[in-house]
Parts: C-alpha cells; sequence; structure tokens
C-alpha cells in the first residue's frame, strides 16, 4: 500500500485499458521499445480495441499470457515511477484511461472509484 493509504486495484470487466487505439495513447507508446511497439500495435483491431478483448463479456482472452504492458502494475516500470508512488500512478492512469473510453460519471468510473476504496479499507 502507499503511504497515503491509497491501494489499486482492477475494477474487473471493465476494459478501458483494452482500449488500444494508438492516436488516444500516444503516451503509452512513447515509453515501449521496438518489439514492445510492434506486438502493442499487432493488437490494435480497426476499431481501437485490442483483438484479444471480448466485449460482450468484457474480458481479455489472453488474460493470463497477456503482454507485460498490458499490467497495470508494470507501467510504473516503464514511466520510471518511483515504487512508492506506484498505487497512485496506476490509480491515476486507470481514471484517465477509464475517463477517455466511458466519461468521467459513468458506472465504470464508479465501481472503479469503489473498488479503490474497498481496496483502501481492506488494508487499514
Amino acid at each position: 500500500m502507499s503511504k497515503s493509504g491509497h491501494h489499486w486495484k482492477c475494477a474487473h470487466n471493465c476494459g478501458a485499458c483494452c482500449r488500444l487505439a494508438p492516436t488516444e495513447r500516444v503516451e503509452a507508446l512513447s515509453v515501449l521499445d521496438s518489439t514492445q511497439t510492434k506486438k502493442y500495435l499487432e493488437m490494435v483491431g480497426m476499431d481501437g480495441w485490442c483483438i484479444y478483448y471480448d466485449k460482450g463479456k468484457r474480458e481479455c482472452s489472453i488474460y493470463e499470457v497477456r503482454p507485460d504492458f498490458c499490467h497495470v502494475k508494470a507501467l510504473s516500470k516503464l514511466f520510471d515511477v518511483p515504487k512508492k508512488e506506484e498505487n497512485l500512478f496506476a490509480i491515476k492512469c486507470c481514471r484517465e484511461q477509464i475517463r477517455s473510453v466511458y466519461g468521467g460519471r459513468s458506472p465504470e468510473m464508479k465501481r472503479f472509484n469503489r473498488v479503490i476504496r474497498s481496496a483502501k479499507q481492506s488494508n487499514d
């Protein structure tokens, strides 16, 4: 848990992180090496969503073997975030992505905020 008490946790079946649209996620591509960039771009479908994201079930079909850049916790390494700031960075990234994909008042954002609050309470 971070010093602030915030603890990142995934709000399952959200899928906002599976919206890979390269023109919308320039910052993501900027930290990937050439091999990762190639893989990332291969995963982008015509609609901007990951080709492995099942929109009906709202889940990843390769979750157990997804690339490192798909792990939210790995983002702190890619962006060179200090360990003590990892949770807040992950929370900020998720909120920005959820807001971009679904909107700031969306059910997905409300659910994510509830998950974060409950993760904080369970770690107190």
